[in-house]
């Protein structure tokens, strides 16, 4: 999300920004032989979606699998990989950049931070038509900046409040909450019926900004207001966090919530120490691998009713012009998304397809059902503001404080970065 939709971006691309000014604004160097009988071999950087390397679900196993069958049908292109975890990322790919480096493809959280030093090539120079319009078209809307497309969507996924049906049974609580007063109700009851997280609330360094975002989704607030001015210090959202910090307050959410991970938080719940908390389709590998299965989905309580939108994440992939590849990352491109290789990174990950045709082969997984139904109304974070490649590492850094110290101060001293911001 930008995501790592399993963990985020930790460092953002602020770096980037500094460091990027280096990139050729064309095609520029590089061979192009493929075509006529040479070979090319492409770079390409990617997030580990996994639990790192050696391990079965590794972002390496999966790439290999993907590029060994590429390959198998287009000898002359080579594509080499280099899988980078989430904390990492942005910063190696920003030394990258800034020694002149660029991979020709690279696949992370944000791509908006690349596009006004014309590094990228357009989405029409290395995705065919077919491939482009099968795009979910809100989601490839994102990808644009000033009418153009430069970012492909690569995974996405939506949030939905999880909560343990043993927990609640115990609790006498007879359905989930919708409202943000019923939420407050069932965890003052779980919390007297001996749980120890009533509601898991993780707004550390992970992923704060998702889940500071459903909250300010629902009282009517977000990062930005109406007209796409900053409105991070809105009344609406020091109103959201003044009511969390009530709960925090009270001994109703996990304990120094601007300290814990989403990971950390999902795995209390999978071990049944948490009843309530938000989540996405990549929550369910950890309650299964934790074995929990006797667990609710329902759309996540707003101030005055459930959110009729949700926070819809996507990652994205996109391509470097510098070397000159457009023609081999295009076959590359259109092999992974007509191929079978972005259903396996759905069914490897529990992450969402970009594609109608991919939500379409999900249609009838359970599980999935009430997050695809609630892909097509997301809502996102400011993608294509460049500006957000720097404000978003500020958020994660320092909002889960507006549950700890004074909201309206916290939430003002990030209006201000966002104002200032490059």
């Amino acid at each position: 999300m930008n995501i790592k939709l399993v963990g985020g971006a930790a460092l953002g691309l602020a770096t980037v920004l500094v460091l990027s000014s280096c990139g050729s604004g064309g095609s520029g160097g590089g061979d192009t032989q493929a075509s006529s009988g040479g070979q090319v071999t492409l770079k390409m950087v990617a997030a580990d979606y996994g639990d790192g390397p050696g391990k079965p679900n590794s972002g390496e196993t999966f790439w290999k699998g993907v590029v060994d069958q590429f390959q198998a049908a287009n000898p002359n292109i080579k594509v080499d990989v280099q899988v980078i975890n989430w904390n990492d990322i942005d910063k190696q790919v920003a030394t990258m950049v800034q020694n002149g480096q660029v991979p020709d493809i690279l696949q992370t959280g944000d791509y908006s931070g690349f596009v006004k030093d014309g590094l990228l090539y357009k989405v029409d120079e290395v995705l065919s038509p077919n491939v482009s319009g099968d795009m979910l078209q809100k989601f490839a809307e994102f990808g644009k900046v000033d009418g153009a497309a430069y970012g492909i969507p690569f995974v996405s996924s939506a949030r939905a409040l999880f909560y343990n049906k043993d927990l609640f049974a115990k609790a006498n609580i007879t359905e989930p909450p919708k409202t943000w007063d019923e939420l407050k109700a069932a965890a003052e009851k779980l919390k007297a019926a001996g749980v120890t997280q009533p509601f898991g609330l993780p707004l550390g360094q992970e992923e704060a900004q998702g889940e500071s975002f459903l909250w300010m989704l629902g009282n009517g607030g977000g990062y930005k207001d109406a007209s796409g001015k900053w409105a991070i210090n809105s009344p609406q959202n020091v109103e959201t966090f003044t009511y969390m910090k009530g709960l925090v307050d009270a001994g109703l959410t996990t304990p120094n919530p601007g300290t814990k991970d989403r990971k950390t938080v999902w795995e209390d719940f999978g071990a049944g120490k948490v009843g309530m908390v938000n989540g996405g389709p990549m929550s369910i590998p950890i309650f299964d691998a934790a074995g929990l299965t006797n667990y609710g989905v329902a759309p996540i309580p707003g101030k005055s009713g459930p959110l009729d939108t949700t926070l819809g994440v996507m990652d994205w992939i996109m391509a470097f012009n510098k070397n000159g590849h457009a023609a081999e990352i295009k076959k590359f491109f259109d092999f992974f998304y007509t191929g079978d290789a972005a259903q396996k990174i759905s069914d490897t990950y529990k992450l969402l397809p970009v594609t109608n045709g991919g939500i379409q082969k999900l249609a009838g997984d359970e599980k999935l059902k009430p997050f695809l139904d609630a892909l097509p109304n997301a809502s996102f974070y400011p993608f294509q503001d460049p500006k957000w490649a720097e404000v978003n590492p500020a958020i994660k850094q320092t909002i889960g404080g507006a549950v700890k110290d004074d909201p309206a101060a916290v939430l003002g001293e990030l209006q201000k970065t966002a104002e200032a911001a490059g």
